[in-house]
């Protein structure tokens, strides 16, 4: 509630306890044991900066902060309280508040998501808990990928550029060091864990632009942006990482604001301790540097968790607003616990703080708020107003209804996969195919044309050798017939000559052997003269 311009969080004896808007920036603390009232305070305090104008952000981790989007409910326990304190006579009454939903797994709410590049590799490397080794190679990777204007937007992203700088190692090694096929190997097995759990939903666009958070209603009521934690808290490093980017974001994209008169906007951070456990040393500097600075952007951190010991010292002195609700002391350890966090509070002298701090009970705390000068006042014993909205959730048909009813489902409902570093190295390794195909093909081709003229050139010398081979045998033929001419002319000639010299011999050998012994003389002569004649004749022309 609201108390003449104050922060009106409670009680005691009376008196109002409020929280002076422009300290709210301060930072603050609310802690206590399980069961006793942390909660309820946080509603009490997220209402009072809505009703103020100043957009909350706040965690999940039970469900039963949903409630807040409806008006709270009468009960017995509720009237004594509120007549207790006063609250009706104050102008108490049960309303909703502004609420929006969100959920990195988008089940819940809005898909709340980031890119792989506003990550970065220090928070990257911390959610997968890489080594320091394997978290300087992947500083590295990302650093190749800013330089050839690869973007890092999701999961699958992140895999192509790994893959591509293990492939690359050598041309890199020159400029970057050796990347290390085991660490990359190690890194590549960490990032599938990594999707296992969700990381696929988170990182990917529409990505957040946490200015849409910085919202009011109709009525000029700040936004209360509820992140549904119930899934998320099972695995802290993912919980404690999204939260250590979020203020890394808001520090870095909000301008200096100097003093404001209120914050812009107030962020709770339930189960705080999440956020330190296992941080490296470079990261726990890095997230004292951003709360202490980041108050002079108009942003309010308040810390939720059971001790005071669970913030480091380094941010514990940063937080100015102090509940500390019932803490008990069993141990030791407990012990020195309860005693620190007594010493943390300004003195009241009418009652011993350690004491009270174990004997507070449901719904009651001690409290220290900055007064106008900065300077944390006296600690005081109060009661935690109620709170105006429902205490617990609801069904998850009245939560979709109120999802798809916002006015950011246009921007944040759908996932889009816009052109990236895996798109790239998939139109590089498509083209890449294209290429070494159509190589392959003109190699095949030209070998086919090498083989054909090969064979060409083969017909060709064969198309010869048989061209040659028939003019030889026409030559031969030609010849054949050429002689057979030839002996045919001879033959006729020498049968000519035969016939002559046998008429001839006859002729001489009758004309002999007429002279010599007559008749048959002469017919011996004759034949005996035409078979010299032919003999001779024959011979001369070969028969």
């Amino acid at each position: 509630m609201v108390y003449e311009g104050l922060l009106w969080i409670g009680e005691d004896q009376g008196e109002k306890l409020c929280i002076r808007p422009e300290m709210a920036n301060r930072h603050g603390l609310i802690a206590g044991a399980t069961g006793t009232g942390k909660t309820v305070t946080l509603k009490v305090m997220a209402e009072s900066f809505s009703d103020l104008g100043i957009p909350v952000f706040l965690a999940d981790v039970k469900g039963d902060l949903a409630g807040m989007c409806r008006p709270g409910q009468d009960s017995p326990q509720m009237r004594a309280r509120l007549e207790s304190l006063g609250l009706k006579e104050a102008g108490f009454s049960y309303r909703s508040y502004p609420v929006c939903f969100w959920d990195i797994f988008g089940e819940k709410g809005l898909p709340l998501r980031t890119t792989i590049s506003e990550m970065g590799p220090t928070l990257l490397a911390r959610l997968m808990g890489l080594t320091d080794t394997q978290t300087d190679v992947l500083t590295i990777v990302f650093r190749i990928a800013d330089e050839e204007g690869l973007l890092l937007l999701d999961t699958k992203d992140l895999r192509a550029m790994l893959l591509h700088a293990a492939q690359q190692n050598k041309e890199y090694a020159s400029r970057y060091g050796s990347l290390p096929k085991q660490s990359i190997n190690s890194i590549l097995r960490n990032l599938a864990s990594l999707e296992e759990q969700g990381a696929e939903q988170f990182f990917g666009e529409p990505a957040l632009d946490i200015r849409d958070w910085f919202r009011q209603d109709s009525q000029g009521r700040g936004m209360i942006n509820i992140l549904h934690s119930e899934s998320l808290i099972h695995n802290p490093k993912m919980y404690s990482t999204f939260m250590l980017w979020m203020v890394s974001e808001l520090f870095e994209i909000l301008p200096e604001a100097g003093d404001c008169p209120k914050p812009k906007m107030v962020f709770f951070f339930d189960e705080a301790h999440l956020l330190f456990d296992d941080a490296p040393k470079a990261l726990m500097q890095k997230l004292e540097q951003v709360v202490k600075l980041v108050r002079s952007k108009g942003v309010g951190i308040y810390f939720i968790t059971q001790s005071p010991k669970d913030i480091p010292d380094g941010i514990l002195g940063q937080l100015g607003n102090k509940i500390q609700h019932a803490l008990h002391a069993y141990t030791p350890a407990e012990q020195k616990a309860v005693k620190a966090a007594a010493d943390s509070f300004r003195e009241n002298p009418a009652f011993d703080t350690r004491q009270v701090m174990g004997q507070l009970g449901i719904g009651e705390a001690l409290v220290s708020f900055l007064d106008k000068d900065g300077i944390p006042g006296m600690v005081r014993r109060s009661w935690i107003l109620a709170p105006q909205s429902f205490m617990g959730p609801i069904s998850d048909g009245e939560r979709k209804a109120r999802i798809e009813g916002q006015a950011l489902y246009a921007r944040y409902g759908v996932m889009i996969d816009r052109d990236s570093a895996y798109e790239f190295f998939q139109r590089r390794s498509i083209q890449q195919e294209n290429e070494e195909r159509q190589l392959k093909e003109e190699e095949a081709r030209k070998k086919e044309e090498e083989k054909a003229a090969k064979e060409a050139e083969k017909e060709a010398q064969r198309q010869e050798k048989e061209k040659a081979r028939e003019l030889e045998r026409q030559e031969k033929a030609l010849a054949r017939e050429a002689q057979k001419r030839e002996t045919a002319k001879k033959r006729a000639v020498a049968s000519v000559a035969k016939s002559a010299a046998g008429t001839i011999g006859r002729e001489v050998g009758n004309e002999i052997g007429k002279n010599v012994g007559g008749s048959f003389g002469k017919r011996l002569g004759g034949n005996l003269g035409a078979s010299i004649g032919r003999g001779i004749f024959g011979t001369l022309f070969g028969k």
